[in-house]
């Protein structure tokens, strides 16, 4: 591949989009925090991000964002909200539907890291997963929870984006 079209993937791999899931932020009773911490933790890594973009606790309509986004060329895709025992706490199950398989490695992770600081965060259901070539990353609602959590798993995504886009070679 030429450095031009090497270029370009590297760029695409960099394009992430933000998801907020909650009906108080979507309803303007609340603002979106979550998404704010997000969206700054992934353009302090490098990402080209759009959104947040925000949506109620809905499963059909999660779904739908989490694969539009994946077809407007977004190599990652976060959410952040959603993923606790509240009755309508229905990221994860949206997430299932729109992915092709779990990663459930990061989801671990997010909960070990977020453990060692609350036992609270054992109650999160967030899964990771993948669409084809991007890589899908449920976190919790809070801002604290959702950026303790990306951290928790950045070391892993930048090699996991290029896995994903086919470069396997180890260095």
């Amino acid at each position: 591949m030429n450095s031009v079209g090497h270029n370009q993937d590297a760029l695409a791999r960099n394009r992430a989009h933000v998801i907020t899931v909650s009906d108080g932020a979507y309803h303007g009773q609340r603002e979106d925090t979550s998404g704010a911490a997000v969206t700054a933790i992934l353009k302090g890594n490098q990402f080209e991000v759009s959104g947040p973009e925000v949506v109620p606790d809905e499963r059909d309509r999660i779904t739908t964002v989490i694969v539009a986004a994946v077809q407007a060329g977004n190599r990652l895709v976060i959410t952040t909200g959603g993923t606790g025992l509240g009755p309508r706490d229905v990221t994860p199950q949206a997430t299932q539907d729109a992915i092709d398989y779990e990663v459930p490695g990061i989801g671990e992770e997010m909960r070990r890291a977020g453990v060692a600081k609350t036992p609270m965060a054992a109650l999160s259901r967030g899964v990771a997963g993948v669409r084809g070539t991007a890589l899908v990353i449920n976190l919790p609602g809070s801002p604290k929870g959702a950026s303790e959590s990306l951290e928790a798993v950045m070391p892993v995504v930048g090699h996991a984006l290029a896995l994903l886009q086919g470069d396997t070679e180890h260095r």
